[in-house]
């Protein structure tokens, strides 16, 4: 399966945390990534500017339709 040679690469990366997929039950096709790291860094610079990051496209990017927002979130800690 594509996504587990992805998941494989993002692991590996320097701040990875956590990822998970979920798949929506109300939007076929429809499916939300989240990916946790050390800091924003981690995955801007790190991730992005590796070639880890560019076998990741290869392997994920022709799926998007149209391409995902990114956005960045921190935890609120309560």
């Amino acid at each position: 399966m594509t996504f587990k040679k992805a998941s494989k690469i993002i692991s590996s990366m320097d701040g990875y945390l956590s990822h998970e997929l979920q798949k929506c039950i109300e939007v076929q096709g429809k499916y939300l990534l989240l990916v946790r790291w050390e800091t924003l860094e981690s995955h801007t610079v790190g991730f992005r500017s590796s070639a880890e990051y560019q076998e990741w496209k290869k392997l994920l990017h022709h799926f998007y339709e149209p391409f995902p927002t990114v956005e960045h979130f921190e935890e609120i800690k309560t």
